[in-house]
C-alpha cells in the first residue's frame, strides 16, 4: 500500500519537531548540560529527553516542560516547538546548577529578613540558587520544594545570625515548636527566636539582649517558615 502523502500543515508541524529536537540538541552542548542533567531539571527520568530525541517519545515537550527548558537556556519557547511570543529573560540558574544526580537547587530569594526593628521584603523572584545533596536534606528530614534562602539583615540576632548570612527557610507544614523561625507581621518580614507565650499568644526574642522580647497574639502573626541552616562569612 502507498504511503499518504503528508498535507502542507503536516509537514510543517512534522518539520516543528524536527528542528525542536535538533535546536534542543544544540542549546544543551552550547550550555555544557548533558540531557540526562535537563531530566533531571525537568524531574523526569534521566533518559526522559534522550528518548524525546532519539525516538521521538513523547512526540512533543509538555508544555510546563518546554516552558522550563526555555527559561533555563534564555530562548523563546517556539524554539522548542512552542507557539511563537515573547522572548524569555535568561533565568537565574546557569551551566553549574543543573541539579546533578543526587543533588538539588534551592532558589535563593531577594528578601532580607529583618533581625533588627524590621524591614519590608523586595521581590521574591530568584536570583540564584544554593546546590544542596539530597540525602543530606533527607538526613535533615527536610524536602527541597519547600525550601528558600534569604538573608539576614540587623543585629538583633547576634551572636546566632549576623547581618548579611544567608538562612535556608523551611516552609513545610509542621506542628509548631519553639526555635528560630521567619514571620511577618503586616508588612513586616522578621526572623526571630519565636516561644509559645499562654493561650493564643507568642513571644519574639533576640539573641542580642539589647533588643527587648515583643509580645503577639497569634492572629497578628504570621509564621512563614522555620529557620534549618545558616551561611555566612567568617
Amino acid at each position: 500500500m502507498k504511503d499518504i502523502p503528508l498535507d502542507s500543515s503536516e509537514r510543517g508541524l512534522d518539520m516543528s519537531r524536527s528542528d525542536a529536537r535538533k535546536r534542543l540538541v544544540e542549546l544543551s552542548k552550547e550550555r555544557g548540560a548533558s540531557l540526562a542533567r535537563l531530566s533531571e531539571l525537568l524531574g523526569r527520568n534521566p533518559s526522559y529527553l534522550q528518548q524525546f530525541i532519539k525516538k521521538g517519545s513523547p512526540r512533543k515537550l509538555e508544555e510546563g516542560d518546554r516552558k522550563t527548558l526555555a527559561e533555563f537556556f534564555g530562548v523563546n519557547e517556539s524554539e522548542l516547538g512552542g507557539l511563537e511570543g515573547v522572548a524569555k529573560e535568561k533565568s537565574y540558574m546557569t551551566r553549574s546548577s543543573v541539579p546533578e544526580a543526587g543533588y538539588i537547587d534551592v532558589p535563593r530569594l531577594n528578601i532580607g529578613a529583618s533581625a533588627g526593628p524590621g524591614a519590608l521584603p523586595d521581590s521574591e523572584e530568584p536570583f540564584d540558587a544554593f546546590h544542596f545533596s539530597r540525602k543530606w536534606l533527607r538526613e535533615q528530614g527536610l524536602e527541597g520544594s519547600k525550601l528558600s534562602a534569604i538573608t539576614v539583615e540587623g543585629d538583633s540576632m547576634e551572636p546566632l545570625l549576623n547581618d548579611g548570612d544567608e538562612i535556608l527557610i523551611d516552609t513545610a507544614a509542621r506542628p509548631f515548636r519553639d526555635g528560630v523561625h521567619v514571620v511577618r507581621l503586616g508588612d513586616t518580614l522578621m526572623v526571630k527566636r519565636v516561644a509559645q507565650a499562654g493561650a493564643g499568644r507568642f513571644s519574639l526574642l533576640s539573641q542580642n539582649l539589647a533588643y527587648p522580647p515583643v509580645d503577639v497574639a497569634a492572629d497578628e502573626m504570621e509564621v512563614i517558615g522555620r529557620v534549618v541552616w545558616k551561611g555566612g562569612r567568617i
